[in-house]
Formats: C-alpha cells, sequence, structure tokens
C-alpha cells in the first residue's frame, strides 16, 4: 500500500511562482520528457522565454529532457553531486509543501496527491506572502498571471514525494 510518488514541478525565481508538472508512480524518460514539453507549450502560449534550466544528474533526466529545453534557447546547467545549495529554491518549496500541506494528511493515491498539491500550489502562488519578495505573492490575482520564468530542476525524495523543480542560477 505505501507506495513512492514523484513529482515535478519548476519555480519562477524571479516571482517565487511554481508550477506543477505532474505527478507519478512510474516517472520514466519519456513521461519527464513529455513534462518538459508541456511546460515548453505553456510558455510559449503565455509569451514567456525560459533562459536556464538548473538541474540534478538524475537518471529521470533523459537527454531528450535537455533537448526539448535546448530547442528553445535555455541553456542546461547540470547541479554538483549531493549539493542542496545549489538547489536551494526547488529544497525550501520541499520543505514548505511537507510541513504546510503533506504532513498533515495521508495520501491515498496518485490522484489525490496530485489533487492537495494542485490546490497547495495554488495557495502557495495566490495567497501565501514569500519573504523573498518583499511578503508580496507570487500570483496575487489569480493563479494564471504570468512572469518570466527561470528554471531549476532539484530532486529530493521525501515520504511521499521525490520533487523536480525550477529557478535561475544566481548572476555571477
Amino acid at each position: 500500500m505505501l507506495r513512492r510518488v514523484y513529482v515535478l514541478f519548476f519555480i519562477d525565481l524571479h516571482r517565487r511562482k511554481v508550477l506543477l508538472a505532474g505527478v507519478t508512480t512510474n516517472p520514466v524518460g519519456p513521461w519527464v520528457t513529455q513534462q518538459a514539453r508541456n511546460l515548453v507549450a505553456t510558455l510559449e502560449d503565455q509569451g514567456r522565454a525560459l533562459r536556464f534550466l538548473v538541474r540534478d544528474r538524475d537518471a529521470k533526466f533523459v537527454g531528450p529532457f535537455d533537448e526539448v529545453l535546448r530547442s528553445v534557447g535555455a541553456r542546461i546547467i547540470k547541479a554538483p553531486v549531493r549539493s542542496p545549495q545549489a538547489n536551494s529554491f526547488a529544497e525550501r518549496f520541499v520543505l514548505t509543501a511537507r510541513t504546510e500541506c503533506l504532513d498533515w494528511l495521508l495520501v491515498r493515491n496518485e490522484r489525490h496527491l496530485d489533487r492537495v498539491l494542485r490546490e497547495f500550489v495554488e495557495h502557495y502562488n495566490c495567497a501565501r506572502p514569500h519573504r523573498g519578495i518583499d511578503s508580496r505573492c507570487p500570483s496575487p490575482t489569480s493563479p494564471t498571471s504570468s512572469s518570466a520564468v527561470l528554471a531549476v530542476m532539484s530532486e529530493q525524495t521525501t515520504s511521499a514525494v521525490l520533487s523536480t523543480s525550477t529557478a535561475s542560477p544566481p548572476d555571477s
């Protein structure tokens, strides 16, 4: 009955806006690549550009995943091995999602986790103030408002979630 469920999410670092890409029990390369295609299509529909994708070195992120993102001009940056500081925004979102949402309930199945996380992400984006952006909400007016996405991929195993997210590297 207890199964590991994987969550793929992207974070816009500038606004701290989270995009939940998908939830699955089997995160194989084609599934992850399809989520990258969905992200690219969503960004193109909104007229936004993806500049960076920072991700870890997990085998789930296969070559076609990177190629989909490179095709729209994104620069792929692989985080160093065992360095959670390199994807701290993703790590922080995982902690926030766990402490404010997932630790308070029992997730029955993949569909239940998807529904719960979609509601939490809507709250996170539209109602929850963020200290990193002067106690403002990422999207105070609606869950569909847009901002420029800079991407970070990270993977964090938790009791319910293996997460992946997006954000931009700091300017050097």
